[in-house]
């Protein structure tokens, strides 16, 4: 029971490291436009949560920026990813 604890929270930790990374790699495109986005958290199950900040929080476009903006892009670089839901 430890030892797959310690393996999950391993593999959690990695995919964490990639979904971050690759937020990395999209925060100056949301930046251009005054926005951000800040990583909350990554489940087991892939499920991504984010913070849309600054121009982005509120934006009546911000869902289509999560969808298929980030959503699109994380799956298709890190396939354990199932979805991404902003807080």
């Amino acid at each position: 029971m430890i030892q797959s604890s310690i393996i999950y929270e391993r593999r959690k930790g990695r995919m964490k490291d990639q979904v971050q990374k690759e937020i990395d790699n999209i925060r100056p495109n949301l930046q251009a436009d005054g926005g951000d986005v800040e990583l909350i958290d990554v489940s087991e199950d892939g499920i991504v949560t984010v913070k849309l900040l600054g121009a982005c929080h509120g934006c009546p476009m911000s869902q289509m920026t999560l969808k298929m903006g980030i959503e699109r892009r994380l799956k298709s670089i890190i396939p354990e990813v199932k979805e991404v839901v902003s807080v």
